[in-house]
C-alpha cells in the first residue's frame, strides 16, 4: 500500500473536539444508549417559514447557476443595508464578500495574511476552531486565558502584553463561545486604546451571536461603533446560521478594507467558488425580512439559560456564571475534581469529568481544555426543556454517586 505524505500544516491540528464530542455521544446512540446530547451549538428550531419559502421561490425563478465570487449583489447590498441599520457601520457592498458560512470566512482571512510564524492572538475560552486554524495556515496562536474573574474577557494589559513584533491578528468573539461573554463599548474602548501602539496588528470580529444576546436591546455593541479608527484594519465577521437557525444554508461573509476582500476573492476563487445560490436567496430574505423569529427565539434562550442556570447551581460541586448571550453554559466543574466515581477512578481533569458524565449517566457535554480553560465543561441550551431537565437529573444523579 502506498504511503501518503500529509504536509505538516495538516499534522499539527488536530480534529474540532466538540465534533468530535457529538459523533461520540452518536455512536453511543447507535449502539443502544440512552444519551442526552448537549453538544452541539445549532439553534434547535426550523428555519423560519418566510425564508423556506424565498428559497423556493428562488429555485422556481431559475436562481441556481453560479453567482458572482463575492455573492449576489442582493446579498451584499442587504448586508451593507443590515450594517448600517443595526450596528452604524458604512460599508460599500464592494467591501463584503459572502463565502460558505463563517469557518470559511476566517480560515480563508487567516490564509491570505499570515506568514510562517505570524502571531494570532486568542482570548481564551475561545471558539475551539481558532487556535487550529491559525496553526493550519502557518501562524502562531497566542492563546491568553482570561479567567471568571475578570468575566471571561481579555483585559487591555493582557492583550498589550501579548503583542510583539510577530502578531498579525486580535481574534474578538462577543457574545462568546462557549461563554456567552460580552464587552460594553468602554470596554471596546480600552482594547482600541491598547492597539493604538501597535498599526500591523488587525483585528477579527467574529459577531455569529451578537443578536443572542440577554443583558439589553438589539444586538451586542461592536468594537466598530466603539473605535470606528479601527475600521481600516478590523475584518468584521458575521452570517444568518445561528441567528436565523440557518446552520445548514452555510451562509456567512466579512466586511472590511478593499484591499483585504479582494484578496479573500481570489483566495476563495481557488478554493471553493461562490456560496450556493439559492441559500444566498434565502439570506436576503432573512436579512430584509420579518424579524419577528428572531426576538422570539432569544426569548426562548433566556428562559432555558434562566432554568438550566437554576438546575446546575443547585448542584453541589458545580457553579455557572450567567451568561450575557449566546446558547451555551460554561460549567466550573472544580468542585468535582479530587473526587471518586462508583468505580473507584478519580477525576482530575475537565476531561474526565466529561467522560465520567457520558459514561455514567449518557449525558454528553464538551471539556473546557478544548476552549483553552479548564476545569470547566460546555453544554448547549439549544434543545427543548425536557432535554435540559433530562440531562440536568441525571448529572445531579452522577454527581450525587461520586464520594
Amino acid at each position: 500500500m502506498a504511503v501518503v505524505h500529509v504536509a505538516e500544516r495538516v499534522r499539527r491540528i488536530k480534529p474540532s473536539p466538540s465534533s468530535a464530542a457529538a459523533d461520540r455521544a452518536s455512536a453511543l446512540r447507535r449502539e443502544g444508549r440512552s444519551i442526552v446530547s448537549l453538544v452541539v451549538g445549532e439553534p434547535d428550531f426550523d428555519t423560519p417559514a418566510h425564508i423556506r419559502r424565498a428559497a423556493a421561490q428562488a429555485m422556481d425563478n431559475g436562481a441556481t447557476r453560479y453567482t458572482m465570487l463575492a455573492g449576489t449583489p442582493e446579498l451584499r447590498q442587504a448586508i451593507a443595508a443590515k450594517l448600517k441599520r443595526e450596528n452604524g457601520l458604512s460599508y460599500d457592498p464592494k467591501d463584503i464578500v459572502v463565502t460558505n458560512g463563517c469557518k470559511s470566512a476566517i480560515y480563508s482571512a487567516f490564509e491570505a495574511t499570515l506568514e510562517p510564524g505570524d502571531e494570532v492572538v486568542i482570548p481564551a475560552p475561545c471558539w475551539v476552531s481558532y487556535p487550529d486554524m491559525a496553526l493550519a495556515c502557518g501562524g502562531a496562536p497566542v492563546v491568553v486565558a482570561c479567567p471568571e474573574s475578570q468575566g471571561f474577557k481579555l483585559s487591555p494589559t493582557q492583550l498589550a502584553a501579548s503583542i510583539t513584533a510577530r502578531t498579525r491578528w486580535l481574534v474578538l468573539n462577543a457574545p462568546s463561545n462557549p461563554t456567552g461573554a460580552t464587552y460594553s463599548p468602554a470596554e471596546y474602548r480600552a482594547l482600541a486604546d491598547a492597539l493604538a501602539a501597535h498599526p500591523q496588528v488587525l483585528v477579527m470580529t467574529d459577531d455569529i451571536y451578537e443578536h443572542i444576546r440577554f443583558d439589553g436591546d438589539g444586538p451586542a455593541p461592536h468594537l466598530l461603533s466603539a473605535a470606528p479608527e479601527l475600521k481600516d484594519r478590523t475584518l468584521a465577521i458575521n452570517g444568518v446560521s445561528k441567528t436565523y437557525a440557518m446552520t445548514g444554508w452555510r451562509i456567512g461573509w466579512a466586511a472590511g478594507p478593499r484591499d483585504l476582500i479582494e484578496a479573500l476573492g481570489t483566495l476563495l476563487s481557488q478554493a471553493s467558488g461562490n456560496a450556493c445560490s439559492v441559500s444566498q436567496a434565502a439570506a436576503v430574505e432573512a436579512l430584509n425580512g420579518d424579524q419577528s423569529f428572531v426576538a422570539e427565539s432569544v426569548a426562548t434562550y433566556r428562559a432555558r439559560r434562566d432554568r438550566m442556570l437554576a438546575r446546575i447551581n443547585g448542584i453541589a460541586g458545580l457553579s455557572c456564571a450567567p451568561p450575557d448571550g449566546a446558547f451555551y453554559l460554561y460549567v466550573n466543574c472544580q468542585g468535582l475534581l479530587g473526587r471518586m466515581t462508583p468505580v473507584g477512578h478519580m477525576l482530575t481533569s475537565d476531561e474526565d469529568v466529561v467522560m465520567y458524565l457520558l459514561d455514567s449517566v449518557g449525558v454528553a457535554v464538551v471539556p473546557g481544555a478544548a476552549y483553552g480553560l479548564s476545569p470547566y465543561f460546555r453544554l448547549s441550551i439549544a434543545a427543548s426543556h425536557a432535554t435540559l431537565d433530562e440531562g440536568a437529573d441525571r448529572i445531579a444523579r452522577a454527581v450525587a454517586a461520586l464520594v
